[in-house]
């Protein structure tokens, strides 16, 4: 039997991922109970996973897998996804939602063929967009109009908003974007690296998802934007 605050914890959890694919972060738990400190969301979290209401995934953070609700409610969830079955999760203005299965053997839909252009770093930033290296098949409608292309996610500086090492991200290509979109952003012409634009004033931060990392403040000659984030693909 759960209590009021566990239970709580519990259904926040279940409906964000309903609603967007990937567990809250601590930080969000906290709010969303109005507790004072994160403490408290760790001791409930460990009580979730000892009564099997959770599953916590070793190595990654905000992995948290929900095995069964409280008997008022479905009583358990769906089966687990096949491995290595490769999934798209749209995303908007860095929000992802709700990941949709691609089924690759069905030849009733059309796919999209779009370029990979090597690696792009979620963390410490790296040389710029590289040579084409292989294409990737879509289906359209998990892109929308436009040109796009894919790269490889290599670091750890966004996963609080979803994206984790060994992603691969899905970008419209454009050379501007709205602060607090995630960009693929072109710093001095030199490096390129995956984070979310804000706009201060005549300055342009690129800002982590992840406290570990600082934000990085420059001045708008200094960064051009290659694309926005419209997508994420994810092998398990």
């Amino acid at each position: 039997m759960l209590t009021r605050k566990q239970h709580e914890l519990l259904m926040f959890v279940h409906e964000r991922m309903k609603e967007s694919g990937v567990p809250p972060s601590f930080d969000e738990m906290k709010d969303a109970l109005d507790l004072k400190s994160k403490s408290g969301i760790h001791r409930l979290i460990t009580a979730l996973e000892e009564r099997g209401f959770i599953r916590r995934l070793p190595n990654r953070a905000r992995a948290i897998e929900i095995i069964k609700l409280p008997d008022s409610m479905n009583p358990t969830l769906g089966g687990k996804r096949s491995k290595f079955e490769p999934s798209i999760i749209q995303g908007d203005l860095g929000r992802v939602k709700k990941p949709v299965t691609i089924n690759k053997s069905s030849s009733d839909n059309a796919t999209v063929s779009i370029p990979v252009m090597g690696r792009i770093a979620a963390g410490t930033p790296i040389e710029a967009i590289q040579n084409h290296s292989h294409t990737l098949s879509i289906p359209p409608q998990m892109l929308g109009p436009g040109e796009h292309f894919a790269l490889e996610i290599r670091g750890d500086s966004m996963i609080d908003a979803g994206i984790f090492d060994g992603d691969t991200v899905l970008i419209h290509k454009q050379n501007s974007a709205s602060s607090g979109e995630i960009v693929v952003a072109l710093v001095d012409d030199e490096e390129a690296t995956l984070k979310r634009l804000r706009r201060k004033g005549n300055s342009i931060a690129l800002e982590a998802a992840n406290p570990a990392y600082e934000t990085r403040i420059f001045g708008p000659e200094r960064v051009a934007v290659q694309g926005k984030l419209v997508g994420l693909l994810r092998k398990y």
